[in-house]
């Protein structure tokens, strides 16, 4: 069986999680899933990113100790996860004794070899984005040092530091990173990403990277140097490598999920992944990721999700006015990822009634409502072919492997998009055959009663196929529709029976339920 090894960021554990945080774990939870489907033996990482000097002031500030602080946050984000369906096989702490263990190795290791050593540095610093500036790369367009932190999204005071450290040779694998980079052009995705890494960062030239601080102490010890705690390059990025075993006594997950399938990361983290950690590992001697994938920001009116820009929306008022659904289908199919999406309480309102309660949840409810009506709520086994019957199949045979090639490539939206054909097709095909004219005749001419079976087979079967091919999104409703439709037999919900127009068996029974997307109307907004 083939393995697929998928990760969201470790993240940063300053506050509690919000939609930022829920729309990177539900693309991965949804390509996990989608993978699960199509039979690979499937591993889905996410966890928290607990040390540094952000997480040590944030508990002082809370009048806890960091690893309190951090408990207490751990329990809040799997709660978040589990609200949202988040299904994962690993919630990386670094925290995690064994983890640290795991670090320390590998910091030792690559001091023994010659690419970590002891330094000292003088210079800028952004606490929040744990980033270190010269003068030259805070100029502005007139050659004047601004003293604020130029990531996106931030623009916050840098303070000047001055403090003993060590440091990695980042730039003695630059070539090495570079190579890899050409040979291999899906390694940084979208090709947005690839081409701001190459010119912002390796066509300026990897300088060395300080790796350890002594400046507060919420960090892993650097064990043979008292004084020192790791800083997160070394700390963190390797989470998802020892979550797997590395340099542990027991690595067979790791020799069997390494390398990752993909890393899905947010934006501004693109370069520490894209760079940082593939140096780490090619120091290491270890392969690397097949895929960092850097998808945009989250917005809600313009601008960027989070805590520090006061506008860290958290998931749960969402999930209890629309759903976890019908949130998860937002976040994907409203706009593509890779690019910024900018979210809106109108927008959800109205992808919500037009996708789920007008296309889908109506063609459920009309479909098993006729059947119940028209033949007792069991199909006879008897069909006679409508004119639009080949349209209707024919464009449910192209749909499944578009869907795939969409999902392989992280085109959730496109993805739903073309599901969503389908489903438009069918209500489009309730019109053109009218079985509600077909059914007034249906007793006085079994020609109709076989056309009227004809057509709502069709309409069940479509429906059988989109309960399996948007399921990595919509984690309940395909179980409601099987369970309308009678559908019973598990062969019936596997990924490559979607491609079988009429793999549902004749005289299929149903039993119709509650409405599976009910409409909403507009309410206040969402603040949180």
């Amino acid at each position: 069986m083939k393995t697929f090894y998928v990760t969201t960021p470790i993240y940063y554990f300053n506050g509690e999680p919000h939609l930022g945080h829920t729309y990177c774990t539900v693309a991965s939870d949804a390509l996990a899933r989608y993978k699960k489907q199509r039979g690979y033996d499937v591993k889905f990482l996410t966890g928290a990113d607990e040390h540094g000097q952000k997480v040590e002031r944030a508990a002082a500030e809370a009048g806890v100790s960091p690893q309190q602080w951090c408990d207490d946050l751990a329990v809040k984000y799997k709660a978040a996860w589990q609200m949202l369906d988040i299904e994962y096989d690993y919630f990386q702490r670094t925290t995690n004794p064994a983890h640290m263990a795991a670090v320390q190795k590998i910091f030792k290791k690559l001091y023994d070899q010659g690419d970590i050593y002891k330094g000292s540095y003088e210079g800028l610093y952004c606490t929040p984005c744990e980033t270190f500036y010269t003068e030259s790369q805070l100029k502005d367009a007139d050659g004047k040092v601004n003293l604020v932190c130029t990531a996106e999204g931030c623009g916050r005071p840098v303070e000047r530091i001055s403090e003993e450290c060590y440091f990695f040779r980042l730039g003695k694998y630059q070539a090495q990173l570079e190579a890899h980079i050409e040979a291999n052009p899906d390694f940084i995705s979208p090709p947005s990403r690839r081409n701001e890494m190459i010119n912002n960062f390796l066509k300026p030239g990897l300088t060395d990277l300080c790796v350890s601080r002594t400046s507060f102490k919420w960090g892993v010890p650097v064990d043979f140097d008292p004084g020192h705690v790791m800083y997160v390059w070394v700390d963190a990025l390797p989470n998802y490598a020892t979550a797997l075993g590395f340099m542990s006594d027991d690595d067979s997950d790791y020799k069997k999920y390494w390398p990752a399938d993909v890393h899905v990361v947010g934006k501004e983290i693109t370069r520490f992944h894209t760079i940082i950690w593939p140096c780490i590992l090619l120091a290491l001697g270890e392969p690397l990721p097949k895929m960092i994938f850097g998808h945009g920001f989250l917005q809600i009116e313009g601008k960027k999700l989070g805590k520090s820009l006061g506008n860290a929306i958290a998931p749960a008022p969402y999930v209890e006015e629309f759903g976890v659904e019908a949130l998860r289908y937002y976040l994907l199919r409203e706009f593509a990822f890779g690019p910024d999406g900018n979210l809106t309480h109108d927008g959800i309102i109205n992808r919500y009634n037009a996708d789920l309660a007008n296309d889908l949840g109506n063609l459920l409810s009309r479909t098993v409502g006729m059947v119940e009506k028209y033949f007792g709520g069991e199909l006879p086994d008897i069909s006679a072919p409508s004119p639009y019957d080949a349209d209707l199949t024919a464009l449910a045979a192209a749909m499944v492997p578009k869907v795939e090639a969409h999902y392989d490539k992280l085109q959730f939206s496109d993805a739903l998009n073309e599901a969503w054909n389908l489903v438009r097709r069918a209500n489009k095909y309730i019109d053109e055959n009218a079985p509600w004219a077909m059914a007034k005749t249906i007793d006085a001419d079994p020609t109709k009663r076989a056309e009227l079976a004809n057509v709502l087979y069709h309409l069940a079967e479509v429906l059988r196929i989109m309960a399996i091919v948007s399921a990595p999104v919509l984690t309940r409703t395909p179980d409601v529709i099987r369970a309308q439709l009678g559908i019973t037999d598990a062969a019936l919900a596997t990924w490559e029976s979607a491609k079988d127009f009429g793999a549902l068996p004749r005289g299929v029974k149903v039993e119709k339920g509650l409405a599976a997307f009910p409409r909403v109307e507009k309410a206040a907004e969402v603040k949180g």
